[in-house]
């Protein structure tokens, strides 16, 4: 079967006012679709088998196949960063609560020291929060590079591209990471991923 667009988790107006449901009518219905459409496309074209999403990532990544690499990753860091946010902030608990303070003293830490990372981070991309051994760690990557298929145990992710955030924001990149990762990062999820029982870390079919 091809690759579909997951729905959201919640309704597009439930992050209201940190992200518009116009943002994720624009980002999640045509921006993400558009990456599904175009790989199922390559995949026709070139007559491959259908495999799992995961797969299809650590596949056209071996073989320095750079159109399919990069819209099958975007697919699954996309889906990875819907369910990183809830329309409700909530706070760290238990093992990764105590992670956070190990690592960096504080939730309000962390987040600033991501946010640091996002708006440092030249040029599209992504901003994690990662499981690196035992310990957490912050890093960027480039365009549509993922952990998904590779390297440490994803967490948590900002999207860095433009399109995440020039309706809301313009071009204010700092002021789309504060607000997002200070109020709408679910942390539940976050928490999920440490035991990889979060949703994305079950290979999409």
């Amino acid at each position: 079967m091809p690759f579909v667009l997951p729905e959201l988790p919640y309704d597009p107006a439930a992050l209201q006012p940190h992200m518009s449901a116009e943002t994720l009518e624009y980002h999640h219905g045509k921006h993400h679709k558009a990456y599904v459409d175009k790989a199922n496309s390559l995949i026709a074209d070139k007559g491959s088998a259908q495999q799992s999403l995961i797969e299809t990532i650590a596949t056209a990544r071996a073989a320095g196949d750079k159109a399919l690499f990069n819209n099958a990753a975007q697919i699954w860091n996309h889906s990875f960063f819907w369910q990183c946010l809830a329309p409700a902030g909530q706070k760290p608990t238990s093992k990764l609560a105590d992670l956070i303070t190990a690592k960096f003293g504080s939730t309000e830490a962390l987040v600033e020291a991501l946010v640091k990372e996002a708006v440092g981070h030249f040029a599209s991309g992504w901003a994690w929060l990662v499981l690196d051994g035992d310990t957490l760690a912050i890093t960027s990557l480039h365009d549509a590079d993922t952990p998904a298929d590779k390297g440490p145990k994803p967490l948590l992710v900002l999207d860095v591209w433009e399109h995440a955030y020039y309706i809301d924001y313009r071009n204010a990149r700092p002021k789309y990471a504060e607000t997002v990762l200070g109020n709408i990062i679910n942390w539940d999820f976050v928490a999920q991923n440490l035991d990889g029982n979060g949703a994305l870390r079950a290979d999409q079919k």
